[in-house]
């Protein structure tokens, strides 16, 4: 597991009404923390597909997922290791544009993010609908970087931090609910930060 300083928490002082339960403001750290070696991946060979319970499957290339509509999210982002960080700016193209494409399959209640390494999470299909989710690109203006999921990453900023699968690669859409990475290994199903969703039972 890979990790920077900063993830296990601070000093509070009073209490911020952005923050949910548990979490601190991580100000202008943004910690590092995923289970696997960080990949290098080549844009020319990067890919993202939908598929199952679609209408039709669809694989976008690099160059064609950045045709399409750009979307953009404004806001913050919150770890299930308790640190918070606000003022974030992410751009890509939203969730919502890419499964217009696909076309969701009248029984499709469920969606298994996946990445390119082969870690996997799992969604309620309205937590990624609605405006949402993104698959994102940039931070701040400039390619999101290895080490925080570049070249692209899902953001699901209103889950836990886990939920926002690094090197995403692909989702998959289901009738029922299929457990991810963390999720088999005793995470929370959904991980709402608001109402501390961390670890199944709560």
């Amino acid at each position: 597991m890979a990790l920077t300083r900063g993830f296990t928490g601070r000093s509070r002082g009073a209490r911020d009404s952005r923050l949910p339960p548990g979490q601190y403001d991580a100000g202008t750290n943004w910690p590092v923390l995923h289970v696997e070696p960080t990949p290098s991946i080549d844009t020319a060979t990067w890919s993202f597909e939908i598929d199952g319970l679609v209408d039709k499957p669809v694989r976008w290339s690099w160059d064609e997922i950045h045709a399409l509509p750009a979307s953009r999210y404004e806001g913050a982002i919150h770890c299930v290791t308790t640190w918070s960080k606000f003022g974030m700016r992410f751009d890509g193209v939203s969730v919502d544009t890419l499964l217009d494409v696909a076309g969701v399959g009248d029984d499709a209640a469920f969606a298994l993010a996946r990445s390119h390494t082969g870690y996997t999470t799992n969604f309620p299909l309205e937590d990624l609908t609605g405006g949402k989710a993104w698959v994102v690109w940039d931070i701040d203006g400039a390619p999101l970087a290895s080490i925080h999921g570049g070249p692209a990453r899902l953001l699901v900023p209103h889950l836990y931090f886990w939920k926002s699968a690094k090197w995403v690669s692909g989702l998959t859409l289901f009738a029922e609910d299929q457990r991810g990475f963390w999720e088999q290994r005793g995470y929370h199903y959904r991980g709402d930060p608001w109402l501390e969703q961390r670890y199944q039972g709560d």
